[in-house]
């Protein structure tokens, strides 16, 4: 993925963040080479350019935060799907995580409801040339036009499990998401579906995101 904003230093600087990665335990070489090809500085608000290959989260627009490299790669090594495989993610946000499932070679299809990051990540990952479906809409729907899929990663907390979600799954897709209450820790969950009615649960660790907005009067 290239973009003229993209220097020598800022490469160096991600070969830094991919061995900080490893040295965390991520160890699905396909998520750190993917990593290492996304520009995530040119995501973030100039002034938080030179912390942008920090392992943190930062503010971005909208009163939202793009996530900590981390919790992207867990995120992502926890999808473990082929290539070509079809990619649902909620909250596109920046558009960091995207350009990752993109950079992957996944099928991207991704849904953003803050129209300001809506604008923001579809020019960015448009300079990008991330190929991939961009709606504007309410992410707890998911997007059953074009379901279902083999994946779906959902990149801000939310209360409970969505059912629409878990309906676009495919038999043998994951769902991957944040399952808690706002303002403390959540638990990430990786949720199977093993046939039309079973789902199978896996706890992946504690983290913490911001919380999912569904359709909230007078934001």
């Amino acid at each position: 993925m290239h973009h003229s904003l993209d220097l020598p230093r800022h490469v160096g600087q991600r070969r830094q963040l991919i061995q900080v990665l490893r040295e965390k335990g991520i160890a699905d070489e396909r998520v750190l080479e993917a990593m290492m090809q996304v520009p995530r500085h040119i995501f973030l608000e100039s002034s938080f350019e030179e912390f942008a290959y920090r392992d943190a989260a930062f503010p971005i627009r909208a009163s939202q935060t793009i996530s900590q490299p981390y919790t992207v790669a867990i995120q992502t090594q926890a999808l473990a799907l082929p290539v070509g495989a079809k990619v649902l993610e909620i909250g596109t946000g920046s558009g960091y995580q995207a350009a990752v499932l993109a950079a992957m070679g996944y099928k991207l299809h991704t849904i953003e409801r803050q129209k300001e990051l809506f604008e923001f990540s579809k020019r960015l990952l448009g300079e990008l040339h991330a190929q991939g479906v961009q709606r504007f809409g309410d992410g707890y729907k998911g997007m059953p036009a074009f379901a279902p899929f083999d994946g779906i990663l959902v990149t801000a907390a939310a209360p409970e499990i969505p059912p629409a979600l878990l309906a676009q799954l495919a038999v043998g897709g994951k769902l991957i998401l944040p399952v808690g209450p706002e303002g403390e820790d959540q638990r990430m969950w990786r949720i199977t579906r093993q046939s039309d009615k079973d789902f199978d649960r896996e706890d992946l660790g504690t983290f913490r995101f911001v919380p999912m907005l569904g359709n909230v009067q007078n934001q």
